[in-house]
């Protein structure tokens, strides 16, 4: 859904959303507002910058006030915490971080914090409230904010001992039961855990090199010049990661066009369709153009990008961003649905065609918590049936000797491995290319830091045994399959195929 729109009936991401702000593979991401930069802080990192200078009950009361929207998933949480500050215009830009940090971090966490929230008293909210500016450092928040009462501070005190290994996975986790078991069964009880345990942190914030004008030691030092704490994230050659949420649009390097907000998996999908110079590329979901934008830049502005989407007005965002980024080879190319006849001009002729399908965004839960209390399982069936005709349209347009790009940003085995196999089984002439061994061509090694990051949980000695089976297990998978305690990126998952 694009943020700030009412959704559809369905709780899952399409292919609309504004791959602009911390896209996930179809283009999910939280949007903040933009008078909310610091939308990835923890809430206890805000209070700590507020300090205990400023004691105002009206904080309380407006982040009490804004966990209402933690309760209503009939809309993105974007758009409702937009609405939010318009109605609050007297909430200064701290006290607006932490309204959003507060409810980002319930909405995390929300089904553990109900849980947890039954032994107190007093409204719902600001239990939640308290749980949030407790239960990530297991301290009782000591910000004079707060206020606590005895009765708060014993019902803290009790809550904040709970051992989450003694509580039901599923609700230490704070995901839906179904949602739970059907993670498991595709990745197993160990790794399913450890995926959804990741989910719950914050994202970080990435961007990719415009490679088309600048190197990334350029834009590097463009923005360490400006003081933003930025390095290189060595799995990608375009992609940086940057320290904090800072103004990055009034910096030199995003002013100049060289570098965009893409998250680092979202980026390395760019890289399994790796296109070359002269090439004519469809982006068949393109949304707001984040993925037409860095395919277009890998072929120096030379061929032609398709950017096809349902929606005009999306696409037209898209223009501005083009003319930053210097890139006059992609065709904003509106269409109805998947089966439009104007498309007709393309059939055959693509060398490429990437399909960033719509999806649950479940592999973006960082970005979008809200999403996982939007879901329902019954319309998983729906959503397959979705996936299975825009994959089938894309590949028409693919020509003779070309290769087509299936991508989600979703956990789920039915609109990732049971896609591919009902395409696979419908096309066997088509043949399905290793994604991994794609990649390392491209310079991509998704296999890289995985060790480090292992060893970080379980210890150097067997980080280092577990991690090197992970990363024959990457290497030996067809498909690409990315996770977030592992690769820290957002959760994908990626196909290729060659026509024959």
């Amino acid at each position: 859904m694009q943020p700030g729109h009412p959704p559809s009936r369905f709780g899952w991401i399409d292919n609309s959303a504004d791959d602009n702000v911390c896209p996930g593979a179809c283009g999910a991401q939280y949007r903040a507002p933009s008078n909310t930069t610091e939308q990835h802080r923890t809430p206890t990192a805000v209070l700590q910058s507020i300090g205990t200078q400023i004691v105002s009950g009206i904080i309380v009361k407006s982040v009490i006030r804004a966990l209402a929207i933690a309760h209503n998933t009939e809309r993105p949480v974007d758009w409702q915490l937009r609405q939010f500050f318009k109605s609050n215009p007297g909430l200064g830009r701290r006290d607006r971080g932490l309204v959003a940090e507060t409810l980002f971090e319930v909405l995390r966490n929300r089904r553990l914090y109900l849980h947890l929230a039954q032994g107190g008293s007093g409204p719902l909210d600001r239990r939640l409230m308290l749980l949030a500016w407790s239960w990530p450092n297991r301290v009782p928040t000591s910000n004079p904010l707060a206020q606590l009462d005895p009765n708060e501070r014993d019902w803290l005190a009790r809550v904040l001992a709970v051992e989450p290994s003694t509580l039901p996975p599923a609700v230490a986790l704070s995901v839906p039961d179904w949602f739970y078991q059907r993670v498991c069964v595709g990745k197993g009880e160990q790794a399913g855990g450890e995926i959804l345990q990741a989910m719950l942190s914050a994202a970080p914030l990435d961007l990719r090199v415009n490679t088309s004008k600048v190197k990334r030691d350029e834009a590097l030092a463009s923005l360490q010049a400006v003081g933003i704490q930025a390095s290189a994230f060595a799995a990608v050659p375009s992609a940086i990661r940057v320290e904090g949420k800072p103004a990055l649009e009034s910096s030199p390097a995003f002013e100049a066009g060289w570098v965009e907000v893409q998250d680092a998996g979202s980026q390395i999908l760019t890289y399994l369709v790796n296109p070359k110079r002269g090439q004519i590329v469809v982006d068949f979901c393109a949304g707001a153009g984040g993925k037409a934008l860095a395919l277009a830049a890998m072929m120096k502005d030379s061929g032609q990008v398709f950017a096809c989407d349902v929606s005009l007005s999306r696409l037209q965002k898209m223009r501005p961003r083009l003319v930053r980024a210097g890139l006059s080879n992609i065709q904003p190319f509106a269409i109805d649905d998947e089966n439009d006849p104007k498309l007709k001009r393309l059939a055959g002729k693509a060398d490429l065609v990437l399909v960033d399908a719509p999806c649950s965004g479940s592999g973006t839960l960082r970005r979008n918590p809200d999403l996982k209390w939007r879901w329902k399982e019954s319309d998983l069936a729906e959503l397959h049936e979705k996936q299975i005709r825009i994959l089938e349209a894309a590949a028409r347009l693919v020509k003779p000797g070309g290769a087509l790009v299936y991508a989600t940003c979703s956990l789920l085995d039915e609109e990732n491995d049971a896609v591919c196999a009902r395409f696979e089984q419908s096309h066997p002439d088509w043949q399905c290319e290793s994604a991994p061994e794609l990649l390392l061509q491209a310079g991509v090694d998704v296999a890289a830091g995985v060790t480090e990051r292992v060893g970080e949980r379980v210890g150097e000695d067997v980080g280092v045994s577990v991690g090197n089976a992970l990363a024959n297990d990457f290497s030996a998978s067809k498909y690409l399959k990315l996770r977030p305690d592992l690769q820290g990126t957002d959760a994908f998952f990626a196909a290729r195929w060659r026509r024959a």
